[in-house]
């Protein structure tokens, strides 16, 4: 009964160790930038927008800016969204143009496929001539 006892006690204990130590850890699920204290000020304020999804289908564009769902040519603040592709939403406002990206800090390069090698011709074999089949002589 002792050792079951001193069982259940430790781990009480260790789980109210390592509580702290788990509230601690980052959510692997999170948007980037959507952590307490991020940079880029209140999100979903105007010119500080932060771009969480975008949505394409073959009729409608829109996007998730701050909590809000914008679409192609809308408003969003002060901002009319010109335009949105898979990674980004540009916005047009009295001061010029603004580029919203879903990965800020990841550049993303287009994959570029190798031009296929050439195929080396195989050497040419000295061929042997073939030889005569002789029939039945009669």
């Amino acid at each position: 009964m002792t050792l079951r006892l001193t069982g259940w006690v430790l781990c009480a204990v260790t789980a109210a160790v390592a509580a702290p130590a788990l509230a601690q850890l980052n959510d692997p699920t999170r948007p980037p930038g959507a952590a307490a204290g991020a940079a880029g000020g209140e999100p979903g304020a105007p010119g500080q927008g932060l771009l969480q999804s975008v949505k394409i289908s073959p009729t409608e564009r829109s996007a998730i800016i701050g909590g809000e769902v914008v679409k192609l040519n809308g408003k969003y603040g002060d901002a009319r969204v010109i335009r949105i592709t898979e990674n980004e939403v540009v916005l047009r406002t009295a001061n010029g143009t603004e580029t919203l990206r879903m990965y800020p800090d990841i550049s993303m390069k287009p994959v570029v496929e190798p031009a296929p090698a050439k195929a080396r011709k195989p050497a040419a074999a000295a061929r042997k001539p073939a030889a005569k089949s002789q029939g039945k002589q009669e």
